[in-house]
């Protein structure tokens, strides 16, 4: 089996790999480059040369620790390569094939690795590399909030945070594509001009205007039925308050904060509100469901109702940079390290 302390490293060494070591949790800092020996696949395990590595926040929790695992390890859950090898028991993909993947175990921050063959989905020919690794977690998110968590369906308004990130421009264009009117809060005009270029139909900027006041204006006093909330502490009350009675809150991620305990009655006394905490690991339990939300994204990428917006690309050894970056929110788009 694969040790992932050691970033996939596995008996009977196949080769050396550069990788982004975490032996402590803390800041940017302590990310270090290292080699590390990376050996044969056992059973159900793939080995998958690196060609592009997504950077998500969540990388950011597991390196600050907030997301506990043990140290040391390697971090990142998204990739693009070629399958290398595969162990025992693995029929869906074969040496030499094009693959994706967004999924756990960590240590995706390297050039080589072994890792469980399940979390592995075939490229379409058309969807680069790069592409590949910029949309996978992102877009099987929007694909499961918007498909599932909330099955939208044309002519609803909702109100997403972040739009111009790298969830967030998905997220415009897929929204569009299904006639969606989706308002995007951003946190300054170059964002907010960005959002609605990929498909936003209104945007706040949260700096200089009040967001639950626009979105009551935008509903004519109506609010909305879902709000999706990647942002955390920072707008988790005022999220609640952009609700329509027995509105849904979706909160799928903490970029500012994990959200302070609160009182069920916040729920009560907004008009008997829902809130849920998805993850992608629930929702792509199993091959026939993350292949099935794999297709409906590569065919929205195909067919192009969906542009993966790269705006940021740093080496592999400069992962700490990549983190920095992300989280001062200089970062608009997807960003990703180049092995």
């Amino acid at each position: 089996m694969a040790n992932e302390s050691d970033s996939g490293a596995a008996s009977g060494a196949a080769g050396t790999a550069q990788a982004i070591r975490l032996r402590r949790n803390g800041g940017p800092e302590v990310l270090e480059l290292a080699q590390v020996e990376v050996g044969e696949p056992g059973p159900g395990e793939a080995r998958v040369r690196n060609h592009a590595i997504g950077v998500n926040f969540i990388d950011v929790y597991f390196r600050t620790g907030l997301y506990p695992q043990p140290l040391p390890g390697g971090l990142g859950q998204e990739g693009a390569g070629v399958v290398e090898a595969v162990g025992p028991g693995v029929e869906h993909v074969k040496p030499g094939d094009r693959v994706a993947y967004a999924a756990r175990p960590n240590g995706a921050y390297s050039t080589l690795r072994v890792m469980p063959a399940e979390v592995l989905v075939r490229l379409p020919d058309d969807i680069g590399f790069e592409e590949g690794a910029a949309m996978l977690l992102q877009g099987l998110t929007v694909q499961y909030l918007f498909r599932q968590t909330y099955e939208l369906k044309a002519g609803d308004t909702v109100l997403f945070h972040a739009a111009a990130g790298g969830v967030g421009l998905i997220a415009c264009q897929w929204a569009r594509a299904l006639g969606v009117n989706l308002i995007g809060t951003v946190g300054s005009n170059d964002k907010a001009a960005l959002a609605r270029q990929h498909g936003a139909a209104h945007v706040i900027n949260y700096n200089t205007e009040d967001v639950v006041q626009r979105v009551l204006e935008i509903t004519d006093g109506a609010r909305v039925p879902v709000v999706y909330d990647s942002v955390g502490k920072d707008t988790f009350a005022r999220s609640l308050d952009c609700l329509r009675p027995r509105g849904l809150m979706v909160s799928f991620g903490n970029s500012s904060g994990a959200v302070p305990p609160f009182s069920l009655s916040e729920l009560t006394g907004r008009g008997s509100l829902y809130i849920t905490r998805p993850t992608l690991d629930s929702y792509a339990f199993d091959r026939a469901s993350l292949e099935a939300m794999a297709a409906d994204l590569f065919g929205m990428v195909s067919s192009g109702r969906i542009d993966i917006e790269i705006n940021q690309r740093f080496a592999l050894a400069d992962a700490a940079e990549a983190h920095r970056a992300l989280e001062a929110r200089r970062t608009t788009g997807k960003t990703i390290l180049l092995p």
